[in-house]
């Protein structure tokens, strides 16, 4: 998975840096792959992950015949024709409130399984498709099974109705395979 705005929480004790000194400080010892953009003192207790009202992902999926090589760590090749309105169709019910049980990575791993789900749209251009989903928290590989399961009616493999028949059932194992990390992004928090 990747991240563009990625917010993070780091609590100091008894240092006097400065925002900006701490900014200089990470991004000299990160990896040039990760980037540091912004520090800024946070009010006490603020925790970057519990405080999050809100987050908002992008799935790439490279539908070229031939895979583009510049998009090999960024999204998942699915070579051969998708059918993208089913997709669309498939990916409507997930809107709103719902126990999203049947889309996580396994049972157990988080308490609650509800979600709200506030948009998700499914966008092509030419030979690329992206999948927004934007929703109040996610459950670990939400995003990706969703992917995955989408995929499975796009390759025809399922009927659109079936994504709702599996959202309902609340079972993962009825639910589509879970689709590579390279091709998920986090685009934004919101607090």
């Amino acid at each position: 998975m990747h991240a563009l705005r990625q917010v993070a929480s780091l609590t100091t004790s008894g240092s006097t840096l400065t925002a900006p000194a701490i900014l200089g400080a990470l991004n000299a010892a990160l990896p040039r792959d990760v980037r540091v953009l912004e520090a800024c003192e946070a009010s006490p207790g603020f925790d970057a992950r519990r405080g999050a009202r809100a987050k908002r992902y992008v799935y790439l999926i490279d539908n070229a015949r031939i895979a583009t090589p510049l998009l090999r760590h960024y999204a998942w090749h699915v070579p051969g024709r998708l059918d993208v309105p089913g997709m669309r169709t498939a990916l409507t019910p997930l809107r709103g409130c719902h126990d999203f049980s049947a889309f996580r990575a396994a049972a157990g791993r988080e308490h609650n399984p509800g979600c709200v789900v506030q948009a998700i749209h499914l966008i092509r251009r030419r030979d690329r498709l992206a999948l927004w989903i934007s929703a109040d928290r996610f459950l670990h590989h939400m995003v990706r099974v969703i992917v995955g399961s989408a995929v499975e009616v796009g390759r025809g493999a399922r009927a659109p109705s079936w994504i709702a028949a599996v959202l309902e059932s609340r079972d993962r194992r009825l639910a589509g395979p879970t689709a590579p990390a390279k091709g998920l992004t986090l685009v934004r928090v919101t607090y």
